[in-house]
C-alpha cells in the first residue's frame, strides 16, 4: 500500500497506468477526502489542497472535522480479565496500559490465511 500524510491524515493511493494519474484517498475517516495527480509532487500538494479543503469546509459548517485514528479507545471487559490483565501486566514489570498495547500489536501482526 502507498500512503502519505498530510496534518495527521493518511492518504492511500495508487497508479492507474491507462489513464496515467495516480490517485487516492484519505483512509480511516468516515467522510470521503480524494486527491490525484500526475506526478508524486501533485499528488502530495493534491492530498494537502483536500485536506485543507475538508478542514475549511468543516469550519464554514461549524462542524467539528473528523480526525485520524489518536491512539485511544476504550474497551470494555470483564472485570475479572481486566484483574487478571493487571495481575500479568504487574508480573512483568509493565503498566496495563504498555501490556495491553504489545499484545494488541502482536495480534495485528498476525497474517490470516
Amino acid at each position: 500500500m502507498n500512503t502519505m500524510n498530510y496534518k495527521g491524515y493518511q492518504g492511500r493511493f495508487e497508479y492507474d497506468p491507462e489513464a496515467d494519474i495516480f490517485h487516492g484517498e484519505v483512509i480511516d475517516l468516515a467522510d470521503t477526502i480524494t486527491f490525484q495527480g500526475r506526478s508524486i509532487d501533485e499528488l502530495k500538494q493534491a492530498l494537502a489542497d483536500s485536506v485543507d479543503d475538508y478542514l475549511d469546509f468543516c469550519a464554514r459548517l461549524g462542524r467539528r472535522p473528523e480526525k485520524p485514528f489518536s491512539g485511544r479507545f476504550n474497551v470494555r471487559i470483564r472485570p475479572e480479565l481486566h484483574q487478571r490483565l493487571s495481575l500479568r501486566a504487574a508480573a512483568q514489570g509493565k503498566s496495563l496500559n504498555s501490556f495491553v498495547a504489545e499484545a494488541l500489536d502482536k495480534a495485528a501482526q498476525v497474517e490470516h490465511p
